[in-house]
């Protein structure tokens, strides 16, 4: 269809039924776009990602009635609804007794800034219905980035949210723009803006163009630096100097400075490099002066304006040469307006050496991750605190009290303003700039609505700015950058909406960003302590990342153990970011406290037992906390080539006991870009301290039944008891008479998942030193050479004798851990059960008991093929993905917290029999193909089993290695592991990994009772029962509570006419189904009859605003943020 002919066919057509019309005119724009058209809907919904009249079930009502129709949806690309108005004295009538097209500005054709209240009520009310649509998506559906509000023949409406949340949706591309005619589709522009969104909507992400443009400034900027730097300049002077640079070119490009001018100055600057330094030197210094009289720049020709905020106090130009001013000049000549502030954080990525990075943990966040965080802790219940205001607003303007709705949103203002926002390791700023340009956006739609009310934002309103944006940051050049990174920030959006510049002086020296430790200091008798924070609503941030295994070393001397000392309740091996968790959490537990939520980037070791320790220990205090939102395991982009890759978790708490909402990762693609993609689904309930969601797990305890069975293989303590064949014999195997029994084999993850080195391992466990030297000398020369007196190859100490513990210097000849516990267990065993501790793939696989296992495999310490089954099945793989960590993207195996508490199912001689067979069979299937073909690993088979599985199509590599591999029978093998593993537990074959692990956690809970009264069922008898005494009772596994139902209060109806929506809105909340007034009303004390037609009024108003749902009955139900 021709897009002129569909533009005339469509101006102005008016009634007619809105769905057919809705879906006819939606049909026909695609084809006018040239767009295919969506797919017939199938009669269910697996499939239905491009269609009309999606069907979505409420959550509302769980689910459990009639099904609610998107108009238009694409699966990951956009939702849309669809409205028609229509004349006056008609339902869904605009209020204008004119035309529809009073709406519009008659010159451009585009929507004016303001429609008529009731065809702002249409509007407001189906974009609510829209967000209520992307909480009602199946859970593994993304929320998608677009979501279109479409009046049928005369607007659409854009909103965006790329953060994958789908709880920031804002105008797109901003509120001067988000409205389209109809009449605009007649612009090229306007349709290359619907396609991209019907096809690429990520495209249309701004911080993807602006991460290009970052990097490519980026890049000119730090050959500066790093020339400076080489030519003797401290870095900290070169980065000042280069901020200067930077809030120069900057100013000239939003026209605080003539551009043209800056550029042919620079120009000068490169044709005589010996100007550079007077030159700059006198214009940077009349920024400085307050005096408007001395900051004419002759360099100009004109006045400057006055900068101030200690930017160029300091008025230093350091000198450059033709090759970096014309560098300068050519980052001069890119469009600044669009840089994203974050480029200075990337620009001390590059200016800070390795070595200095590594000792201060820092990593440079991309902005889709920051923005993703402050969306849920920060930018959320503003949001919810901005609708019941709305909420308010609306009903005084029903009301026909305008000054009241004014009234309501200028409070909401003035509390805007007043917010604070803190990031306690704030490096560059990176957070706080995102907090900041969020709020602003907010701030816009609540001085849109001021205007709309009549009240134009210029009436001596406060507004937000940088002061409100605190910092706690160790690093003085940091500091100093994230400083400038608001003040741009804030400019930025200050051009965005404003015609004219900021008053001067245009920079303030607020000291927002404090200069300090945020997790040590010493009080006056220098003993270590923690410092206060400032006072905010909202923590958000991004601490350094060291683990706890690494504080001595990567920090000053010294630093590790005031940290501990300060903090004696933390365990130390708590990464460092949990020192800030903790922190922030105390704070929001304290009795009347202002902050309203915490959120932080850490590493995804989090949800693992030292990290989680210190959630666990806040989720169960008195008063508690509880996770809002969480992510356990997200990708990190780089942003330079410097900057590590690794994995985070993402947490936001609040104070009390509360639901929240669990984040999954869905799909993930172009990691080593600035554009990554990242989708996720969510899943709702109470989040435990693992970052998992329903049963907690965390609470199971170990089992007397699987006591002193399991337990890692050994430590070494000096790579030097490694020995290769050759070197055995050397050494005197086969020569010294006793000498096999303490040279064996040995090995590690490696070997088992890949191809094995066959290497041999030095063991004197239980001989004396005087002994080795006297019957193996040999032996004892290399251990002394190899272990004790190891030096590096700078000379320096490495060995045992360099080891601050006293034990392991003493014990030189022996491993630092040999495990004598597990020596114990295995005694007598001509086998035993191992797994590597941190791999793609969980396996289990017997060993010979020649064999040493190295610290990274964990042991089980039995030759019993049935329990090799059931550790190898479904079940076991469910419980241990659910209790277990993850390191990086490689899941974790631990025995105490997947082994010990796991309990195991009761067999019968028949069960037992069955599934020794199928263990038999796997272990030995794989034992041959590898042996038969050398270049297969186990990895490479149950990478091809991973892809059979999911029927994904095979490479000839890998294909080939699923027939020499025999995979499919080692499929066929683990299928009947699994059937026989849940037959044995009695359940259901095809349960969710979910409901397994609740299953099994209600086992563990009954199994531990069990035992507290005596009954405990072995695994291993004859060896367990001779050395374990029945333990005492154990702890119960705490279930999610079933609160009883309790006969509340009810509230009193309010008399501020104001407070009633909100009132109702509860009420509909706490309502166990959909209710109608004269039911809403008896929920009220002296209730009923007396205030029926004012709750009847007030629903009427709230349901036209979108906070309520009307039912085709007449019963309301409140809608519930997404």
């Amino acid at each position: 269809m021709d897009i002129d002919h569909f533009v005339r066919r469509w101006s102005d057509r008016e009634g007619g039924a809105e769905r057919a019309n809705a879906s006819m005119y939606l049909l026909e724009l695609t084809l006018a776009l040239d767009l295919p058209p969506p797919d017939p809907a199938s009669a269910t919904t697996a499939h239905n990602d491009y269609v009309f009249e999606r069907a979505v079930r409420s959550r509302l009502d769980d689910g459990a009635g009639a099904p609610r129709r998107i108009d238009l949806y694409k699966r990951g690309y956009f939702l849309l609804e669809a409205k028609q108005s229509r004349w006056p004295g008609r339902a869904k009538a605009v209020e204008a007794a004119g035309d529809q097209a009073e709406m519009f500005d008659g010159h451009s054709g585009g929507p004016r800034d303001a429609g008529t209240p009731r065809w702002d009520a249409l509007m407001r009310n189906a974009r609510k219905q829209a967000f209520d649509y992307v909480r009602d998506l199946p859970p593994d559906h993304p929320a998608p980035p677009f979501l279109i509000v479409c009046d049928v023949g005369r607007v659409f409406e854009l909103w965006a949210d790329f953060t994958g949340t789908g709880r920031g949706y804002a105008p797109f591309p901003d509120r001067k723009s988000y409205r389209l005619s109809h009449a605009d589709l007649a612009a090229p522009e306007t349709r290359a803006l619907l396609r991209a969104i019907w096809t690429d909507p990520s495209s249309l992400d701004p911080t993807r163009r602006a991460a290009r443009i970052t990097r490519e400034i980026v890049d000119e900027l730090a050959v500066i630096s790093r020339r400076l730097e080489g030519q003797g300049y401290p870095p900290e002077d070169v980065a000042h100097f280069l901020m200067r640079c930077i809030f120069t070119i900057f100013a000239a490009d939003v026209g605080l400075l003539p551009k043209a001018r800056l550029l042919a100055l620079l120009q000068d600057c490169a044709a005589s490099p010996a100007s550079f330094v007077p030159l700059f030197n006198d214009l940077w210094s009349r920024l400085n002066d307050p005096d408007h009289g001395r900051r004419f720049f002759s360099g100009f020709g004109a006045h400057v304006p006055h900068i101030n905020g200690g930017l160029f106090s300091d008025a230093r130009v350091l000198p450059l040469g033709e090759p970096e001013l014309a560098r300068l000049l050519m980052a001069a000549r890119r469009d600044w307006r669009q840089v994203e502030p974050a480029i200075f954080g990337a620009l001390l990525e590059h200016a800070l050496d390795p070595g200095e990075r590594r000792k201060l943990g820092a990593h440079y966040t991309p902005r889709a991750y920051v923005e993703r965080l402050v969306e849920l802790t920060v930018m959320e219940p503003l949001r919810d605190d901005w609708r019941l205001a709305q909420t308010r607003a609306e009903q005084a303007r029903d009301d026909g009290d305008s000054a009241a709705a004014v009234r309501v949103v200028r409070e909401f203002h003035r509390a805007l303003c007043a917010t604070r926002v803190l990031d306690p390791a704030c490096g560059t700023g990176n957070f706080l700039y995102i907090s900041l340009d969020l709020m602003k956006r907010l701030e816009g739609e609540v001085l849109e609505t001021l205007a709309d009310l009549g009240h134009p934002e210029s009436l001596g309103l406060d507004t937000i700015d940088p002061q409100q944006f605190l910092g706690l940051e160790l690093n003085p050049r940091a500091a100093a950058i994230a400083e400038l990174v608001l003040w741009i920030g804030w400019l930025q959006q200050h051009y965005k909406t404003h015609n004219g510049h900021p008053a001067e002086p245009i920079l303030k020296a607020h000291g927002n960003i404090r200069r300090r430790d945020a997790v040590l200091a010493r009080d006056a008798a220098g003993t270590p302590t923690r410092p206060d924070w400032p006072q905010a609503e909202f923590i958000v941030g991004n601490p350094p990342f060291i683990g706890g295994k690494d504080l001595r070393s990567r920090l000053d001397p010294g630093y590790a153990e005031a940290l501990w000392s300060a903090h004696p309740w933390m365990n130390e091996s708590a990464d460092l970011v949990m020192y800030w968790w903790d922190r922030a959490a105390d704070i929001l537990a304290r009795p009347g406290s202002c902050l309203r939520r915490f959120g932080f980037v850490t590493t995804n070791s989090i949800s693992q037992v030292f990290q989680r320790r210190t959630v666990e220990r806040w989720l169960g205090a008195r008063p508690p906390i509880s996770l809002a939102y969480a992510i356990k395991d997200h990708p990190w982009t780089r942003a330079s080539r410097d900057a590590a890759a690794v994995r985070i978790a993402m947490t936001v708490a609040v104070a009390g006991r509360q639901d929240g909402v669990l984040f999954q990762l869905a799909h993930e693609s172009g990691l080593d870009s600035d554009e990554p993609r990242i989708e996720l689904s969510a899943r709702s309930g109470r989040i435990n301290a693992d970052l998992s969601v329903g049963v907690d797990v965390t609470r199971a305890g170990p089992l007397t039944a699987n006591a002193a069975l399991s337990s890692p293989g050994v430590k070494l303590h000096g790579a030097g008891f490694i020995i290769t064949r050759a070197q055995a014999a050397v050494l005197g195997l086969g020569q010294r008479p006793g000498l096999e029994r303490h040279i064996r084999p040995y090995r590690n993850g490696r070997d088992l998942t890949g191809h094995s080195r066959d290497a041999l391992v030095i063991d004197l466990h239980g001989l004396e030193i005087d002994t080795v030297r006297r019957d193996f000398p040999e032996v004892y020369q290399h251990l002394v050479s190899e272990v004790k007196e190891k030096r590096d190859n700078a000379g320096k100490l490495i060995g045992r004798d360099a080891n601050p513990r006293p034990t392991y210097r003493q014990n030189w000849w022996v491993f630092g851990e040999p495990r004598v516990d597990l020596r114990a267990a295995l005694d007598g065993l001509p086998r035993y059960i191992a797994t590597v501790e941190t791999a793609k793939h969980r396996v289990f696989q017997f060993l010979d008991a020649t064999i040493l296992p190295d610290n990274m495999l964990v042991c089980v310490a039995s030759d019993d093929a049935a329990t090799l089954a059931v550790v190898s099945s479904r079940a076991h793989l469910a419980w241990t993905a659910g209790v277990g960590g993850v390191l990086e993207d490689r899941p974790r195996y631990t025995k105490s917290r997947c082994f010990d508490p796991f309990p195991f199912p009761d067999l019968t001689d028949a069960a037992r029999a069955r599934l020794a067979t199928a263990a038999e069979e796997m272990d030995a299937l794989r034992k041959r193909v590898l042996a038969d073909h050398p270049d297969l690993t186990l990895t490479g088979l149950y990478n091809v089993l991973e892809a059979v599985r999911a029927g994904a199509p095979l490479s000839d590599r890998d294909a080939s290695v699923r027939d020499r591999g025999l995979v499919l029978i080692l499929r066929d093998l683990h299928d009947d592991i699994d059937r026989a593993v849940a037959e044995a537990y009695g359940w259901p074959a095809e349960l969710e990994a979910s409901q397994i692990v609740a299953r099994l956690a209600a086992l563990n809970a009954e199994r531990a009772r069990d035992e507290g009264a005596g009954r405990v069922r072995w695994l291993r008898p004859d060896f367990q029962r001779p050395r374990l005494a029945v333990a005492g009772r154990a702890g119960d596994l705490v279930l999610p509570e079933v609160a009883a139902p309790q006969r509340a209060a009810r509230p009193t109806f309010p008399r501020d006419r104001y407070e009633q929506p909100l009132a109702l809105v509860a009420a509909l909340r706490d309502a166990s189904g959909p209710v109608d007034a004269p039911t809403l009303s008896r929920a009220f004390s002296r209730g009923g009859a007396r205030i029926e037609p004012r709750i009847a009024q007030v629903l009427t108003t709230l349901h036209r605003y979108g906070h309520v749902e009307r039912l085709t009955d007449g019963r309301y139900v409140a809608r519930r943020a997404a």
